[in-house]
C-alpha cells in the first residue's frame, strides 16, 4: 500500500511542485491550503507524514502541528518556513516535528529526508 503525504503551504506553486515530487516517488500525496482543510484531511486518510508551512493565513502552524499531535501522536510531522524563527522551530521541535527546512529548500534534499522517514529509500534509486 502507498504511503500518504500531506502538503499544507497557502503558496499554490510549491504545493503542485511538491505534489509532482512525491507523486512521481510513488506516494500518494494530498494537498491543503489552509489548517482547516489540512486538519479535515488528517481525519479522513491519516497521512505518514506531513509536511507543513509554518505561516499560513487563519492558522499558524504550531497551531495546526498542535492538533496533528492531539489526533495522532505518531504522525510524522516536516516543518517548512521562510523564516529563521529559531524560537517558533525550537517550539515546533518540542511540539513533536521531526525536522524543518527553510525556504527555499533543497527539493532532493526534502525528498531525500521524506523518503529516509517513511524507509522508502530505494524508490529514486539513490541510497541515503
Amino acid at each position: 500500500m502507498k504511503k500518504k503525504i500531506l502538503i499544507v503551504d497557502d503558496q499554490n506553486g510549491i504545493r503542485i511542485l511538491l505534489m509532482e515530487v512525491f507523486n512521481n516517488e510513488g506516494y500518494d500525496a494530498y494537498q491543503a491550503s489552509s489548517g482547516k482543510l489540512a486538519l479535515e484531511i488528517v481525519k479522513k486518510v491519516t497521512p505518514d507524514l506531513v509536511l507543513l508551512d509554518m505561516k499560513i493565513p487563519g492558522m499558524d502552524g504550531l497551531d495546526i502541528l498542535r492538533h496533528i499531535k492531539a489526533m495522532d501522536a505518531s504522525m510524522k510531522v516536516i516543518m517548512m518556513t521562510a523564516y529563521g524563527e529559531l524560537d517558533m522551530i525550537k517550539e515546533a521541535t518540542d511540539l513533536g516535528a521531526i525536522m524543518h527546512f527553510t525556504k527555499p529548500f533543497d527539493i532532493d534534499e526534502l525528498r531525500l529526508a521524506v523518503n529516509m522517514q517513511l524507509g522508502n529509500e530505494s524508490s529514486s534509486g539513490f541510497a541515503v
